[in-house]
């Protein structure tokens, strides 16, 4: 695992000091060494890498990486340049287009959004190939809940995106009041339809963003 030294480092600093950490470490390597693991080890804290504390603007979270061949690159929700879009960000990339008017692009490489402030966080970072979810309640979890947390008690103009249950279960960790907390269905196509389409999560971020003085997000994913 490649080592958090950006901004991040500091307030993380604790929880790589706890029991559950030292067990979740051993447990990753093992992992790793014993089968294929997704994603790429020096890619399992990318959406930290890419987003540092003080450039966060919006969180969406995911829930575990994608979990077959070349997909994940520890950023929730995108994969690889060269990798067919998977279904819920061809449905992400819908309700972008009816929000905003983005054209729907010929990839799913999410990280120009990471680079403008996006954290685009699983819940769960790393996934054993072609079992999705193998990796929960191994301490992940934890970890994730004190970046949550961190983010929580950021004293700025915050918005949560939070699609489905899982990402919704985290609410009552929120509770300042200068965030803005945004709730959906997933967008998995078992559960867009009942209100993912047309919840228009990204123009209310925008709309917000720049009312408190905030560059807003570009969106547009170019094609490649």
């Amino acid at each position: 695992m490649s080592e958090i030294t950006n901004d991040w480092a500091e307030p993380l600093s604790e929880e790589f000091k706890k029991p559950y950490y030292a067990n979740l470490y051993k447990t990753v390597k093992e992992e790793y060494q014993a089968g294929q693991v997704f994603p790429d080890a020096e890619d399992i804290f990318n959406a930290f890498h890419l987003t540092p504390l003080h450039n966060v603007k919006v969180l969406i979270l995911g829930q575990d990486p994608y979990h077959n061949v070349g997909q994940a690159h520890g950023l929730c929700f995108s994969v690889k340049p060269d990798v067919d879009i998977p279904p819920s960000l061809v449905n992400i990339y819908q309700e972008l287009k009816d929000d905003l008017g983005c054209e729907i692009p010929n990839n799913g490489f999410l990280e120009k959004w990471a680079k403008q402030g996006v954290m685009l966080l699983n819940t769960v970072l790393t996934v054993r190939a072609h079992q999705p979810n193998s990796h929960q309640g191994i301490g992940w979890e934890e970890f994730t809940n004190a970046a949550i947390r961190i983010l929580n008690e950021q004293d700025r103009p915050i918005v949560y995106m939070l699609w489905g249950k899982p990402a919704q279960s985290k609410i009552k960790m929120l509770n300042n009041p200068k965030h803005l907390i945004l709730k959906a269905p997933h967008p998995s196509p078992l559960s867009a339809y009942r209100g993912f389409f047309g919840c228009k999560h990204f123009s209310q971020a925008n709309e917000f963003l720049k009312q408190n003085g905030i560059e807003p997000i570009d969106w547009q994913i170019e094609n490649r």
